[in-house]
C-alpha cells in the first residue's frame, strides 16, 4: 500500500512541478510586458492519513499565488499621456462591444488595470496598448469642476478653442513724483473682442497737481468713440481726502465719458470701468489699478518717468487643438496653440481591500471578485490610494533573475519525483518477482 501511496505522491509532486513551470513560464514570457503582475505558486500538503503510531503518504498540490499588489519598476516614456501608479491602486479601463468609424459602445462590466500606456485611438478615445479604454470623472469644459458621479470613457474632442472677450485687465506702474515734461505718459493695453480680434487700448496720464493724476482712455478702433473718457486718480491723503499711504492710490473720481469709477474703501480693489464696442455690441471693461492704500498695482513714488512693471488681461483669442497630456492629480488636458488649456476629465485611482484577489482578464486586466472585495473609487494619494506619475509607464513586476532561480528549482523537484516514481516501480517489480 505505501508503494502505491509513495507512487500517487510522487505523481502528486510531478503535477505540482508542472504547475510551478507553467506559472513561471507565463512570468518570463511576460517580463516586458506593461503593467503585468506575476505569479507565483503557493505548494499546499494533503494528507491521507496521519497518526502517533502511522503515516500514510499524501499528496501536494499547487496553487497559483497572485502578486496584483507588488510594485513594477517605474520607467520613463515620451508619450505625454502614458501614466503609472506608485502605490496601491488600478486604472478602471471599459472594454468595447462594437466600434463604428465615429462611436463605440461598452461593455456593462468594470475592469482594472496598471497597464498605463495610454494614447489617443482614431475617435478620440484614450486607450491603451491592450485596447482598454481609459476611464475618468468628466470635467466642467469653462470651470473645470470634476463631476464625480460616474466613471465613463474618456474622450478628447478636437475642437477650437472659442475666443474669451477681455472683461478685465491690471496694470502695475510706477507714476512720477517728479514729472520731466507736462505732456502725458501712456501705458498701452492689448485686448480681445468676441470674435476674439485683437485691438489696443491706450491710457493717457496727465499730472494735473501734485499726487493728483487724470488717466484717459483711448480706444482706437471703437466704432462709437475714440475717446471713451477719463478720470481723476489721487495718491496719498492730502489728495484723496482718503487716510492712506503716500504714494498709494487713495480716490479714483470725477468720470467722464463711458467711465464710471468705483468707491473707495479700505483694503478693496482701486477699479474704474469704461465701455468699448468694436461691432460686436457694448463691451465693459474693468481696469484694476491695485488696492486702496496698499502699494500694489498703480503707484506714485520717486522719480521723474514712467515706469510699467505688468499688464495682464482675461481674454483669450480662439485656438487650435494643440496636445493633451495628463498630470499628477490625474487630470487629462487639452492645450491650444493659442497658449490656453483646459481640463476634460480626472483619473481616479480605484483601490481594493485584497487586490491579489482579483480574478485575471486578458491584456493584464483584472475584474473584482467576492474576495477582492468592491472597488473604492478615489482621486490619487487619498486615503490609501497611490499616486500618479505622468510620463511614464510601470514595468512588469517580474524579476528575471528569481524566476531562473525558481525554474532550477522546479527542475530538479521534478527530476526528484521522476525518480520517485521510477524506484517505485522497481520496488513494485520486484515485489512481483518474489513470486517466481
Amino acid at each position: 500500500m505505501s508503494l502505491f501511496g509513495a507512487m500517487n505522491t510522487a505523481i502528486s509532486g510531478l503535477k505540482a512541478q508542472s504547475l510551478s513551470f507553467g506559472n513561471i513560464s507565463d512570468n518570463v514570457a511576460n517580463s516586458q510586458t506593461i503593467g503585468f503582475k506575476r505569479i507565483d505558486t503557493s505548494f499546499i500538503n494533503f494528507l491521507t492519513s496521519s497518526s502517533a503510531q502511522s503515516s500514510s503518504p499524501g499528496s501536494v498540490v499547487a496553487r497559483p499565488d497572485y502578486r496584483n499588489s507588488v510594485q513594477g519598476t517605474i520607467a520613463q516614456s515620451d508619450n505625454p499621456l502614458a501614466m503609472a501608479i506608485v502605490g496601491q491602486g488600478f486604472f478602471e479601463v471599459s472594454r468595447a462591444d462594437t466600434v463604428g468609424t465615429s462611436a463605440v459602445s461598452f461593455a456593462p462590466q468594470r475592469f482594472f488595470s496598471r497597464a498605463g500606456d495610454f494614447q489617443m485611438d482614431r475617435n478620440g478615445y484614450v486607450v491603451n496598448s491592450a485596447g482598454d479604454y481609459l476611464n475618468g470623472w468628466t470635467a466642467n469644459g469653462t470651470t473645470g469642476a470634476i463631476d464625480r458621479s460616474a466613471v465613463v470613457p474618456i474622450r478628447v474632442t478636437q475642437t477650437v478653442y472659442n475666443p474669451q472677450p477681455t472683461s478685465e485687465v491690471s496694470i502695475s506702474a510706477n507714476l512720477p513724483a517728479t514729472p520731466l515734461g507736462t505732456g502725458p505718459v501712456s501705458a498701452q493695453i492689448s485686448v480681445f473682442d468676441a470674435l476674439g480680434n485683437d485691438h489696443v487700448v491706450t491710457l493717457d496720464w496727465t499730472r494735473t497737481a501734485a499726487n493728483d493724476w487724470t488717466v484717459a482712455v483711448a480706444v482706437p478702433d471703437d466704432i462709437v468713440a475714440a475717446n471713451r473718457g477719463s478720470a481723476r486718480v489721487a495718491f496719498g491723503p492730502a489728495a484723496s481726502g482718503n487716510p492712506v499711504p503716500q504714494g498709494t492710490v487713495g480716490l479714483i473720481g470725477s468720470p467722464t465719458g463711458s467711465v464710471t469709477a468705483g468707491p473707495y474703501a479700505v483694503d478693496t480693489p482701486a477699479t474704474l470701468t469704461f465701455d468699448m464696442n468694436f461691432g460686436s455690441g457694448v463691451q465693459t471693461i474693468t481696469l484694476n489699478l491695485g488696492t486702496y492704500g496698499l502699494s500694489s498695482g498703480v503707484t506714485q513714488y520717486s522719480g521723474n518717468e514712467f515706469s510699467l512693471r505688468g499688464i495682464s488681461q482675461n481674454g483669450v483669442p480662439p485656438g487650435s487643438f494643440s496636445g493633451v497630456s495628463a498630470t499628477a492629480a490625474g487630470d487629462v488636458q487639452v492645450t491650444y496653440d493659442n497658449g490656453q488649456s483646459r481640463t476634460i476629465a480626472r483619473v481616479p485611482v480605484i483601490t481594493f481591500n485584497d487586490p491579489n484577489s482579483l480574478q485575471r482578464q486578458d491584456g493584464q486586466a483584472f475584474t473584482s471578485t467576492l474576495a477582492s472585495g468592491d472597488p473604492l473609487t478615489q482621486d490619487a494619494r487619498t486615503n490609501g490610494a497611490g499616486g500618479i506619475v505622468t510620463n511614464s509607464v510601470e514595468n512588469s513586476n517580474v524579476d528575471i533573475a528569481n524566476e531562473f532561480t525558481k525554474l532550477i528549482v522546479a527542475q530538479r523537484a521534478y527530476s526528484a519525483n521522476t525518480k520517485m516514481v521510477t524506484t517505485a516501480d522497481e520496488l513494485l517489480q520486484q515485489t512481483l518477482d518474489m513470486k517466481r
